[in-house]
């Protein structure tokens, strides 16, 4: 695999700390900016909805700029917001800086997908997309819990100094790493009309439905997973970032399974993973009172919540081959529209009276309309191969 690879990956590890530290230090952070939980909550929707809206803005104007150029300035943005993140001095000023980094987020994994796309041969872009997406993986592995556990003991603001810290580390390393693109200077670019046409098969609209159906009901839990934990499972506080870890290591598996079965049968694996996510968020209803198999359901859950991704993001690729840039950066959309909507909706049940107990609840509508959605896109691909078939 190119070493190019593995620099992106380790950009996406600072990107995705940054997404997700957030929700393991939200108690220290509300308490310090006098707001409820639910309320510094909102600091998630937030942060999507600006990968949501900025990413794509942003990707249109930088789409025919070079992509390495464009990662690497992005990296320094995003290393810059972190730092104002850190010294925000209260809850306005904090959220600005977030929307800050979440529009060089969402361009981020759009310009990189394209890049990846370009490194490999078309049998091995499972394999190097799941690399890719490793680093949001071992981020959720990593940087979640170690960013809970430097909250919780030196202040929140320090994990993020950190993630800064990580962001220009991954600026450097794409600088002296990521090959130079090969487009030439007169090279034509896909107009915004050309680009937004190629969004029209279904199977990218479909993706990006079962995507936001999929992370509405994983951000509803995990935006909320460390109270939870605290006032259902009855952790003490110093032993959450062992849960975090556990979360992150199936987050781990479950890229690598996902890019397996990406190269492999793409809709079987999908599916089954879907249906299985269901089955969890299900039994997680009843595992969370008991601290053993609270542990096994986190596991399992996240292994599904990360295998999913891989055969959805290698489909829209394939389906908007010509348009790769905003189609990728509308996967960043689709996950923050979902990420946003889910961390609103726990926040909403939360603050409307529904017990922690129940948010897992969410995950279960959630995943069988994926898997719903999915299934609708699978059929309609065979019956239109069949038709072309035929008329051949």
């Amino acid at each position: 695999m190119p070493i190019a690879i593995y620099a992106l990956a380790l950009a996406a590890f600072a990107v995705g700390s940054a997404e997700f530290v957030i929700s393991g230090i939200l108690p220290p952070l509300a308490e310090d900016l006098a707001v409820s939980i639910p309320v510094a909550g909102l600091l998630v929707s937030a942060y999507a909805i600006g990968v949501a809206v900025g990413g794509p803005v942003l990707t249109v104007f930088t789409s025919r700029f070079s992509q390495r150029n464009v990662l690497i300035g992005l990296m320094i943005v995003f290393s810059i917001a972190q730092v104002l993140c850190a010294i925000a001095p209260d809850y306005g000023l904090l959220l600005a800086a977030r929307l800050l980094s979440a529009a060089a987020h969402g361009v981020f994994f759009g310009a990189g997908n394209v890049v990846v796309v370009g490194l490999v041969p078309p049998e091995r872009r499972g394999a190097a997309f799941s690399l890719f997406i490793s680093g949001i993986t071992v981020a959720n592995l990593l940087g979640l819990p170690g960013g809970s556990a430097i909250g919780l003991h030196f202040g929140w603001r320090v994990p993020f100094l950190a993630v800064a810290a990580l962001g220009a580390i991954a600026a450097v390393v794409l600088f002296l790493k990521l090959p130079r693109d090969k487009r030439q200077e007169g090279d034509r670019h896909a107009t915004f009309g050309e680009q937004v046409r190629e969004l029209r098969h279904q199977e990218v609209w479909l993706s990006y439905l079962t995507i936001t159906f999929v992370m509405i009901g994983a951000l509803a839990f995990g935006t909320f997973q460390v109270p939870i934990m605290l006032n259902v499972t009855r952790l003490h506080p110093d032993i959450i970032p062992i849960y975090l870890l556990v979360g992150g290591i199936g987050s781990m598996l479950g890229i690598y399974l996902g890019g397996r079965g990406t190269d492999w049968k793409p809709m079987p694996t999908l599916l089954t993973v879907l249906l299985l996510q269901a089955l969890l968020y299900f039994t997680m209803l009843f595992a969370m009172h008991d601290k053993v198999w609270m542990t096994v359901n986190l596991l399992g859950t996240s292994i599904l919540g990360f295998a999913f991704s891989t055969p959805l993001q290698a489909r829209v690729i394939a389906a908007a081959h010509s348009a790769p840039n905003l189609a990728s950066s509308l996967i960043s959309t689709a996950f923050n529209i979902g990420i946003a909507g889910g961390a609103f909706i726990g926040a909403m049940l939360l603050s409307a009276g529904v017990s922690y107990a129940d948010i897992p609840a969410v995950g279960v509508v959630t995943s069988l309309c994926a898997a719903g959605t999915a299934s609708l896109s699978w059929w309609l691909e065979r019956r239109g191969s069949a038709a072309a078939t035929s008329e051949a």
